[in-house]
């Protein structure tokens, strides 16, 4: 596989490039009937030219040849049917498919969105909202009713304050009315934080709807975030109702007493701490932000630590007593270190329904969708009670081949609508008006087929992945017929080989070698003693021992049968046995001390067998390039490719 994925890196490396004088009708040459136009070899001339260092691939009729033998493989691996693989299908499709996500996304709104995230999250904002819960999918009805209660309770809040609105509306299950301490990006839906980063300190929003309802924000405070915090706790919880067992406060007390007498953190945790998922890592929490912990009394005393080590005294929450203790404290990171993360962020967060919506919009815009569409009013006409039990069908004399739109040469009618809507009536219940179904069903059916049509005529619409997606097709069925034809052969035909090697033995061999100990030193003078010690038989480990000591190298040995031109021997070297002269070498010195010279011999088929198995395949490659070239039949326009050479000569 390392030998494929180097074998279609090369193959999809991309580059945009001008072709001024070719059109886009110019043929270069044709395999038999099958044309290959002037702007595909252009641009992957262009595109390979700086890859290449055989100057003769730079030469364009040099490189006609190249191309036109890539040409004939291929005509070739099509011949043998290799694209009718299930398993080339399998792998191609699921490549093109992974590549598409990349270009049916909006982009720029992605980045707009990241950027965004990434300054909200240097600000922390401290809030209170109220909300009047309704459901998303409530009737008209309803959502008025919802709506008009959140304007009154923000003129209240407005006049008498959020303490008073809250004592008297808050009930926890249709109104809310809660202070939500500091939060920075991700930490609430999107609609909500847009209100909370756009509404002044001191101001009250205009009221906003998420899915939980009708919301209004009023801001207390904007600051520079504060990061994260890593931290361990010790905590007692608080007593049930009833519980006369222990004494939170006090206990909480002696093992802060334990703490200040010098005991360990971490062994208290373990020992005493009450919260379970913590106490056996010695209290040890995940790093959080503002926000992020259901207690602001909590974060307000992890956050106020500003020493390593350092802990706070017992403090109470809704859950216990605690004390916390300082791991580890980080600002918020760099853009370029966190990009990647917050794109991952953006597209998983409510904010990517901001990105869907704009290339859904895009896409009408492209595909000349028309923003009103009649068909709304008849279905709401023919449905009836029976969609919420399950049981509608579509009337008698329904209009199913009434057009509903059109994409490219598919027209979609009504009852490809209709047969939607009858597929998804257990999706709502009674309390959904006709209206909003019918709305809900068009805008899903026409998003998903618009998003459809889209990724099946990528190729069409954006050059740039229909030209990646065909480099990888011809290469990925290149490379199927090269291991079918050419490299299986040398790997599995060992009786071939061997005959290549009987026949070829005369290119293989060893130059001459030596058996030697060779010593480098940048010092002359520790070369020099190295040279004595060598010549009195000093075994190496014992030189070794003399010149590198306490943590320091002076000299560096290298051992065994070392090639003629090895990098450890100089130009210059005599090749005879004994201890050399010392060479200046490499900024340095050598010495080395030869046991055997070997002259230059053969080598043996299994010593050679990998350089032989490579040269059999560029043999049998070369003779099948020339069958491929008498099976087919190629036809150069030398019009075009004197075009082609006036292009690049002018680039």
């Amino acid at each position: 596989m390392k030998l494929k994925s180097v074998f279609m890196l090369l193959l999809l490396t991309v580059s945009v490039v001008g072709t001024a004088q070719i059109t886009s009708d110019d043929i270069l040459f044709s395999v038999d009937d099958s044309p290959v136009y002037a702007s595909e070899f252009l641009r992957v001339y262009n595109k390979n030219l700086d890859l290449v260092k055989d100057e003769s691939q730079k030469d364009v009729d040099a490189y006609l040849q190249l191309f036109i033998n890539y040409k004939l493989k291929l005509a070739e691996a099509k011949a043998l049917k290799l694209d009718e693989k299930p398993a080339y299908k399998k792998e191609l499709l699921s490549y093109r498919n992974q590549l598409a996500q990349n270009y049916l996304v909006d982009n720029a709104v992605t980045e707009e969105l990241v950027e965004e995230a990434y300054t909200r999250l240097k600000t922390d904002v401290k809030a209170r909202h109220i909300l009047v819960k309704v459901d998303a999918n409530a009737a008209p009805k309803d959502t008025l009713a919802a709506y008009m209660e959140i304007v009154k309770l923000r003129n209240r809040l407005i006049g008498e304050g959020f303490d008073k609105v809250q004592k008297d509306v808050h009930d926890g299950k249709e109104i809310f009315a809660e202070d939500l301490g500091y939060f920075s990006a991700f930490k609430m839906v999107y609609s909500f934080e847009n209100a909370a980063y756009n509404t002044q300190v001191g101001d009250v929003s205009q009221p906003f709807r998420t899915r939980f309802g009708y919301h209004v924000v009023q801001v207390l405070d904007k600051r520079p975030s504060r990061g994260t915090v890593k931290v361990a706790h010790i905590m007692i919880i608080k007593n049930a109702k009833g519980d006369t067992i222990s004494q939170p406060e006090v206990r909480i007390n002696e093992i802060y007493k334990k703490l200040t007498q010098g005991e360990s953190f971490e062994s208290l945790a373990k020992q005493f701490s009450e919260d379970k998922n913590s106490a056996n890592q010695g209290g040890e929490l995940a790093p959080f932000s503002m926000g992020q912990i259901s207690s602001s009394e909590f974060e307000t005393e992890a956050f106020n630590l500003v020493l390593v080590d350092q802990y706070s005294k017992p403090f109470k929450t809704d859950f216990g007593w605690h004390i916390v203790k300082l791991l580890e404290k980080k600002p918020v990171p760099p853009f370029s270190e966190i990009k990647e993360e917050l794109e991952d962020k953006v597209k998983k967060d409510s904010r990517s329904e901001r990105i869907d919506e704009s290339r859904i919009q895009k896409l009408k815009k492209a595909y000349n969708i028309a923003e009103e569409q009649p068909a709304i009013p008849y279905f709401i006409k023919i449905l009836n009670k029976t969609y919420y039990t399950n049981t509608w069908e579509l009337p008698s004399k329904f209009k199913g081949e009434t057009e509903l739109f059109q994409l490219g040469e598919h027209v979609y009618t009504y009852k490809d609508f209709g047969d939607y809507m009858v597929k998804r009536q257990n999706l709502f219940s009674d309390k959904v008006s006709f209206e909003k179904i019918v709305e809900i069903n068009y805008n899903t059916f026409l998003e998903k087929e618009l998003k459809s049509y889209q990724e099946a005529n990528l190729e069409n619409e954006n050059s740039e992945f229909a030209n990646i997606v065909g480099e990888y097709r011809d290469g990925l069925l290149l490379f199927d017929l090269m291991e079918t034809e050419i490299w299986n052969a040398g790997n599995t035909d060992t009786v071939a080989v061997q005959e290549y090697y009987e026949t070829h033995k005369e290119n293989y061999s060893w130059n001459m070698r030596v058996d030697a100990i060779v010593g480098a030193s940048v010092d002359r003078k520790v070369i020099k003693k190295t040279a004595r010690l060598l010549k009195k038989d000093v075994p190496l480990e014992d030189i070794k021992a003399k010149f590198n000591v306490n943590d320091e190298i002076h000299v560096i040995f290298t051992t065994g049968i070392l090639e003629k031109n090895h990098q450890s021997l100089p130009e210059n070297f005599e090749y005879k046995t004994g201890v050399s002269s010392i060479y200046e070498f490499n900024d340095g010195y050598i010495v080395a001390k030869v046991k055997q010279v070997l002259p230059k011999t053969l080598k043996s088929f299994e010593e050679a067998k990998g350089s032989v198995i490579n040269d059999f395949q560029t043999e049998k490659e070369d003779l099948w390039m020339q069958e491929l070239h008498a099976k087919y039949t190629v036809t150069v326009d030398e019009s075009v490719l004197t075009k082609i050479r006036n292009d690049i000569n002018n680039q």
